[in-house]
């Protein structure tokens, strides 16, 4: 029987970064009745996965209701984190499992698949998504100028610092690859006077931005569309290109094909701007403990994550020149947080939002999945096993009449004080 385990439980909770107590099956409680975390365990066999750390399973279990856990989302991040038998990026990945893993991308990465696992995540409903977001909607990472910055107003500076970035200028043609629900598309165009584009495979947010368009009188120079990047015209290249928190959605085998595309798309000398969630680890292709089968499976199917260096690696084979790389990993941390406590604070009116989607049961299960990815990935960021990049690079041209200094090939000024200058109001 599984309860010969409680003796070694009862020594597994002693030391965790937040108290917690763990109700067994029999109704047993070990640990502090009074704890700011509670587990209320409904099979014997869940155990073991706590004894072993397997956060992830943990987590379906909640998901599905066979586990309850009641506390502040900090408090419960805390404790997944003590629970974890080791650090979920090492891994001891061998040419085998990467041979399967490439496999597995080429399969899950098609235009069909791809279209079917953005709709599964972005398409769950706008209502809830605004529930939590900023009032633009902006679903990536925020840039906390000041430290005293609202969550809206980071949003905003995040957006302005990818305008500066790209040096948009009034005119220029400008695409957005994943526009989401419009939040830097709008801003590149009410703000910089630029010819923009952009594209997503989402059809909630596909008819959100069209009808912002409408509403702003932007019909002339701002466009949606409802498609697939590979399916984009090279013939028409564009100035400048930004695509935020969607090369995640890419996959690992379309890697080089994406940059290559790009690469296409962009005219000579023009730039680029790739946003998004790198690995924390050099070979891992998910997060371990069951944490990244969690996500594939409940929030994200399909996303798979790459080290920076290697993301850079496929940027240089495409012909692209990489010109200016931060990292804004503590800045994401703190944005989840934000949408972790938004969320936390109106579980009530979420819950009546996702019932009309599928009923009570889903709704649930959908609320249970948000608030645990949304705080799980907080505290990921936190600890360094995930990271967010912005990387900016150039299509290089031979000569150009106008390049910022002799050699540059682009119009990239190469030193980075024109980035910081005063933001547009």
């Amino acid at each position: 029987m599984i309860r010969h385990l409680v003796p070694h439980l009862e020594s597994r909770l002693v030391g965790l970064r937040a108290p917690v107590s763990v109700q067994l099956p029999a109704g047993q409680v070990l640990g502090m009745p009074d704890a700011p975390v509670k587990m209320s365990f409904s099979h014997w066999a869940s155990l073991t996965r706590l004894r072993a750390g397997q956060i992830g399973a943990l987590a379906e279990e909640y998901v599905e209701g066979t586990l309850n856990i009641e506390g502040r989302m900090r408090d419960v991040m805390a404790v997944a984190a003590s629970l974890l038998p080791a650090n979920p990026v090492h891994s001891d990945t061998g040419w085998w499992a990467g041979l399967q893993s490439q496999i597995r991308s080429l399969r899950m990465h098609t235009p069909e698949k791809d279209a079917e696992q953005i709709q599964f995540h972005y398409d769950v409903s706008d209502d809830f998504y605004a529930l939590w977001l900023d009032p633009r909607r902006v679903y990536s990472c925020a840039y906390y100028r000041d430290e005293a910055m609202s969550l809206g107003e980071a949003q905003e500076a995040k957006l302005d610092h990818i305008c500066r970035k790209l040096m948009l200028q009034p005119g220029e043609r400008f695409l957005d690859i994943g526009a989401g629900w419009g939040g830097l598309l709008l801003w590149a165009a009410e703000h910089y006077g630029v010819d923009a584009t952009g594209i997503t495979l989402s059809k909630n947010q596909h008819a959100h931005v069209q009808a912002l368009i409408a509403e702003k009188g932007l019909q002339g120079r701002v466009r949606m569309e409802l498609r697939d990047y590979r399916e984009l015209d090279d013939h028409q290249p564009f100035d400048k290109i930004s695509s935020v928190g969607m090369f995640e959605h890419v996959g690992r085998a379309q890697m080089g094909a994406y940059f290559g595309k790009i690469m296409r798309l962009l005219a000579p000398g023009g730039l680029v701007l790739n946003h998004g969630i790198t690995a924390g680890g050099l070979d891992n292709t998910k997060l371990g403990a069951g944490m990244g089968d969690f996500i594939g499976k409940y929030i994200f199917p399909g996303g798979e994550l790459l080290h920076v260096s290697d993301v850079l690696t496929h940027l240089a084979r495409s012909g692209l020149e990489m010109v200016d790389t931060e990292n804004l990993r503590p800045h994401y941390a703190r944005t989840l947080w934000d949408w972790s406590d938004a969320l936390e604070a109106r579980l009530g009116e979420a819950q009546q939002v996702l019932a009309p989607t599928g009923g009570n049961e889903r709704a649930e299960k959908i609320l249970r999945a948000y608030r645990l990815y949304l705080a799980g990935s907080a505290m990921c960021f936190e600890q360094g096993w995930i990271s967010l990049h912005q990387m900016l690079a150039a299509r290089p041209a031979e000569a150009m009449a106008d390049e910022a200094i002799q050699g540059a090939q682009s119009r990239y000024p190469f030193r980075r004080d024109y980035m910081y200058a005063a933001p547009r109001s």
